[in-house]
C-alpha cells in the first residue's frame, strides 16, 4: 500500500487503572504538512493487566460543563479495555464533560487470559454512575448510548447466563480475552485449509481471531461447547445486554469472525441502515474447519443479523438495564444505543476527523491513517477500493466507517511491553517511588532521566542513547506484517549495570522498537491511545515514521467514538460519518525532527531490527534441525 500523500491520525486509549503510565502533552498548535498528517490520541487498547479492588474516578470538567444542566444532547460513551472498564459523557460538540472508570478483574493461567461477563457488567454500571455523577448529568440527558470493547469473545447459555471457557471449570470465567493466545495450533490447522475468506485478513487468522478460539472449546471444553447458546464478541454482548437485541455489529463480525461483510454492498447503504440478514457467513468454511454446527438455525449462535456501526439497536436500553439500583446503568428505559464497535476502530472514529482545518472531500478520509496505542497498537486506514496486503488484516467492508474499506495492521504488545521491560527491571521499585515522591508519573520520570543523560554525555540528541541497545518488540509474537504469533522478543546490549539510567536507556530502546515496528507496517501498509500522552512515544514515532502527528482535542478518542455512535443512533445525525465531523477536533500536532543526523539514525537502527527478526528465523531452523 503506498503511504505517500497518507496522512496518519493516530489515537490511543487510556490506561484508566495505570494513569501514572502517561505524561501530559503541551496544548500548542502549530500548522501540520500539508500532505502528511497523523493525528494521535489515548485509545482505548492500552490497559494493563490487573485487578485492583477499587473505583477509580477521573473528572474531566471544561469551562463549558460548569452548568451542566444547559445541555440538551448530552452522549455516553462506554469503552470495556483489558484492565478497566470506563465511560465518558460528551456534549453536542464532542466535548468531554466528565469520564470515571471501574477496575476489571482477569485471569492469566499460561497462554490463557480469561474474564468475567458478570464483573465486567458491573464494572460498566458503576462507571456510567460515577462518569454522570462527576459530570452532573442526569439519565433524562443523555440522548444515546454507544459500547466499545476489546474483541473478546464471550459466552452464554440461553438464559443469558455465562458458560466456562476454563479449565478451571469456574463459570465466572467465561470470555477468551482478545490477547489469549491459547489457540495458536488451532489458527495453523484453519491457516493449512486456505479457504477464500482467508484472503479478507491477511491471508491467515490469527489467534486472537474468534474462530481458532471457537476451535479450541470445541476441542477441549465439550460441555461447555454444547451449553452455549451465544457466542458473542464482548462489545456485541454489551450492547445485546443493554437492549435484549441480538444483532451483532459488521466492525466485529467482518474484523475477527471472517464475516463477509461487502456480501451487502450491492442492496444496502449506510442511510437505508437497518437489521441485514446475515448473508455473509461463509459456510463451506465453518463445515472445512470442523465449526459446522455453528451454521445452524441460520447462525443463530454467532448471529443472524448485522447492522452498521451506530444503528439504533432494538428499542433501546431495556427498563431491567436502565434501572437506577443495583448494578444497572441508572439512565431512563429507551435511550437509543448504537450498534457497537471494537474499541480501537472506536478510536479511529473518534479521531480520524481531528483535522486542524476541515474539508470537505469525502474522500479526504483515505489519507489519513489512525495508529490506536494501547497495551497492543492497531494501525488502520480506509479506502474506496479493496486492498490485499499479505499479513495486514483486511481489507474489510464498513467494519469501521460504513461503505468503505477498513485495512489494518497491528502490533500484539507496545504498552504491554513497555511495562514488562520496566516492572522486570531491578531498578523498578526505586524508581516507582522517586515518582511517587515527586508526584509524576514513571514515564515522566524516565523521560527526564534521558533528558538528563543527554545532557550529560553530550549525545546529540535523545535517541542516540540507544546506540549499543537494540530491541525487537515481538514478545507476543508479530501480528502484522509477518503474522508470525510464534515471533519472539529480542533485547541485544544488556550489561549488569542495574541503574535506573540504565532502565531508562532500555525503555528509549523498546519506545523505538515500537516506533520501526509501525514503519515496518507501513512500509509494508498509518497513532491515538493511552500511549499518545506520552510526549517521548509520540515524538519518536514521529522522528522514525517521518510524518507530523496529530493530536486530537480530546484525549478520549475511543469515548468519544463510542458516544457517536450514541448519537447517531439517537438519529442527531444522519450517518457515522457527519457525526465524525461534527464532534472530532484537532489538538497538538508533533512533527519530525528536521535534523538530518536523527534520520540517519534512524534508518540505521532500523536496519538492524530488520535484521533481529532475520536473525530469529535461521536460529529457530538451526535449532528445529538439531532437535529433529
Amino acid at each position: 500500500m503506498n503511504m505517500k500523500g497518507k496522512e496518519m491520525l493516530g489515537k490511543g486509549r487510556t490506561r484508566s487503572d495505570t494513569t501514572p503510565l502517561l505524561g501530559k502533552h503541551k496544548q500548542q498548535h502549530q500548522q501540520p504538512h500539508p500532505k502528511n498528517r497523523f493525528h494521535s490520541s489515548p485509545s482505548a487498547c492500552s490497559h494493563s493487566i490487573s485487578s485492583p479492588l477499587f473505583l477509580e474516578m477521573a473528572a474531566a470538567i471544561s469551562s463549558a460543563s460548569s452548568s451542566p444542566t444547559s445541555h440538551c444532547n448530552v452522549f455516553l460513551g462506554v469503552d470495556v479495555g483489558t484492565g478497566s472498564a470506563r465511560a465518558g459523557l460528551f456534549d453536542e460538540e464532542g466535548k468531554l464533560l466528565g469520564s470515571a472508570s471501574s477496575p476489571i478483574q482477569i485471569w492469566k493461567e499460561g497462554d490463557c487470559i480469561e474474564q468475567s461477563s458478570t464483573d465486567i457488567w458491573h464494572a460498566v454500571c458503576s462507571a456510567v454512575k460515577a462518569a454522570c455523577s462527576l459530570a452532573k448529568i442526569d439519565g433524562e440527558q443523555v440522548k444515546g448510548i454507544g459500547f466499545a470493547a476489546t474483541c473478546s469473545l464471550v459466552a452464554v447459555d440461553a438464559d443469558g447466563s455465562p458458560v466456562t471457557v476454563s479449565w478451571s471449570g469456574d463459570s465466572r470465567r467465561n470470555i477468551i480475552v482478545w490477547m489469549d493466545h491459547r489457540a495458536v495450533k488451532q489458527a495453523e490447522k484453519i491457516n493449512s485449509r486456505n479457504s477464500p475468506v482467508l484472503q479478507y485478513c491477511g491471508g491467515s487468522v490469527s489467534p486472537e481471531m474468534q474462530p481458532p478460539k471457537l476451535l479450541w472449546v470445541k476441542e477441549n471444553l465439550q460441555e461447555s461447547w454444547s451449553m452455549v447458546f451465544r457466542w458473542m464478541d464482548l462489545s456485541d454482548w454489551l450492547s445485546y445486554r443493554a437492549t435484549g437485541d441480538d444483532t451483532r455489529s459488521l466492525c466485529t463480525t467482518v474484523c475477527k469472525w471472517t464475516y463477509l461483510g461487502h456480501a451487502h454492498m450491492q442492496h444496502i447503504n449506510e442511510k437505508d441502515s437497518r437489521d441485514m440478514e446475515a448473508c455473509g457467513w461463509d459456510d463451506d468454511f465453518w463445515e472445512e474447519i470442523g465449526l459446522g454446527d455453528l451454521v445452524e438455525g441460520h447462525h443463530a449462535k454467532i448471529g443472524r443479523s448485522v447492522a452498521f456501526p451506530g444503528h439504533a439497536l432494538g428499542s433501546g436500553l431495556t427498563p431491567t438495564a436502565a434501572k437506577a439500583r443495583n448494578f444497572e446503568l441508572g439512565l431512563v428505559a429507551g435511550t437509543p444505543v448504537g450498534t457497537s464497535l471494537i474499541d480501537a476502530h472506536a478510536g479511529g472514529v473518534g479521531v480520524m476527523e481531528s483535522l486542524p482545518e476541515k474539508e470537505n472531500d469525502n474522500e479526504a478520509i483515505c489519507h489519513r491513517m489512525v495508529l490506536v496505542c494501547g497495551t497492543s497498537t492497531c494501525h488502520m486506514a480506509v479506502s474506496r477500493d479493496k486492498l490485499f496486503i499479505p499479513g495486514v488484516w483486511g481489507p474489510f467492508w464498513s467494519a469501521m466507517i460504513p461503505e468503505y474499506w477498513l485495512t489494518e495492521g497491528g502490533q500484539s504488545a507496545t504498552g504491554a511491553l513497555l511495562d514488562y521491560i520496566i516492572e522486570s527491571h531491578v531498578a523498578s521499585p526505586r524508581l516507582a517511588n522517586h515518582a511517587a515522591s515527586q508526584k509524576t508519573s514513571l514515564f515522566q520520570l524516565l523521560n527526564n532521566i534521558l533528558e538528563s543523560m543527554m545532557r550529560e554525555l553530550q549525545c546529540p540528541f535523545i535517541a542516540a542513547l540507544t546506540e549499543d541497545t537494540h530491541v525487537l518488540p515481538d514478545f507476543h509474537g508479530n501480528r502484522s506484517p509477518i503474522a508470525d504469533p510464534k515471533a519472539k522478543g529480542v533485547v541485544f546490549g544488556l550489561t549488569l549495570d542495574p541503574s535506573e539510567q540504565q532502565l531508562a536507556r532500555l525503555y528509549l530502546a523498546a519506545v523505538q522498537a515500537i516506533a520501526y515496528g509501525t514503519r515496518h507496517i507501513i512500509d509494508t501498509l498509518l497513532a491515538c491511545g493511552g500511549l499518545s500522552k506520552n510526549a517521548l512515544f509520540i515524538q519518536e514515532h514521529a522522528d522514525i515514521i517521518g510524518c507530523p502527528i496529530i493530536l486530537p482535542r480530546e484525549s478520549e478518542s475511543v469515548l468519544l467514538g463510542a458516544a457517536i455512535l450514541g448519537a447517531v443512533a439517537a438519529k442527531k445525525y444522519t450517518c457515522l460519518s457527519e457525526a465524525m465531523k461534527a464532534l472530532n477536533a484537532a489538538g497538538q500536532v508533533i512533527h519530525p525532527s528536521t535534523d538530518s543526523r536523527v534520520k540517519k539514525y534512524h534508518d540505521a537502527k532500523y536496519r538492524i531490527f530488520r535484521e533481529l527478526y532475520q536473525q530469529q528465523l535461521s536460529q529457530r531452523s538451526i535449532m528445529a534441525q538439531a532437535l529433529a
